[in-house]
């Protein structure tokens, strides 16, 4: 009892102020440690007193954390501030930050649903794939998908022979000759004229690119469309290359007089 009438009139105890503002009794003193909000006075025992003031204080310290903004922002640089125009401005500062989390955070949640899915398809746990579906997506590669289809020797071999920039620039390649294939067929361009044989000659370029003379890696580039489970969108439109690339390509060995799949 003796202790409660030791409280002036118009002052509150740590406590009580604690459990006004829905927080606790360590995070008002670390407040006041920090010099955020430091107690109007000390009753005779020591104790922290505080004031309706401190309350509309620590009120704004609280929304303001609400907000995003770190402790030191709320002691450096809003507290000191004095008009509506300068709070407005810091405010406006954090709204652009808030946006920018919020992207952030919402293509992380993306790439979780999507590697998610992967993981659900693949019929192994492999962690090494698992992070190349996720540099893939960072990448904004939206064929990250055919990962899970190539086996750990092919994957190695991308491993060792592309890093990000080269692996992209292969894929645009890839991607480009096949609508020319398809454009070259739809024109009726046969695959033994000029035009198909240029085209052959381009093809098998980006084939030994990828390679690195490897032959062995031909029959796992020849998979690219025929996985099981693959994007039927995909696959229609690889088998449609495909049309043409086996006949200009058979064109393009039959004049150098090579096989090499029957090497490889």
């Amino acid at each position: 009892m003796d202790k409660h009438k030791a409280i002036p009139q118009g002052y509150m105890t740590v406590g009580e102020v604690a459990k006004k503002m829905d927080t606790t009794v360590r995070t008002l003193q670390h407040y006041d440690r920090e010099g955020l909000l430091s107690p109007s006075a000390m009753s005779e025992g020591g104790r922290r007193l505080y004031t309706y003031k401190d309350i509309i204080k620590l009120y704004q310290i609280l929304s303001f954390k609400h907000l995003g903004f770190s402790l030191d922002d709320i002691k450096n640089r809003l507290i000191p501030l004095d008009t509506p125009a300068e709070i407005a401005a810091v405010l406006s500062e954090q709204a652009t930050a808030v946006r920018s989390k919020i992207e952030s955070l919402s293509e992380s949640l993306r790439e979780l649903e999507v590697l998610r899915e992967e993981v659900l398809q693949m019929q192994s746990v492999n962690f090494k794939k698992y992070a190349d579906i996720i540099i893939n997506l960072q990448m904004k590669n939206n064929f990250y998908w055919l990962i899970k289809h190539f086996d750990d020797q092919t994957l190695d071999h991308i491993r060792s022979h592309f890093d990000q920039e080269s692996g992209k620039a292969f894929m645009d390649t890839f991607l480009q000759l096949q609508n020319e294939a398809i454009s070259l067929q739809n024109a009726g361009i046969p695959a033994d004229s000029d035009a198909g044989q240029k085209f052959a000659k381009a093809y098998w370029n980006m084939i030994t690119g990828f390679t690195g003379g490897d032959m062995g890696m031909l029959p796992k580039l020849i998979e690219l469309g025929q996985f099981e489970g693959t994007d039927q969108k995909w696959k229609k439109k690889i088998d449609l290359a495909n049309n043409y690339i086996e006949k200009a390509l058979g064109y393009y060995f039959s004049r150098l007089g090579i096989d090499p799949f029957q090497e490889g």
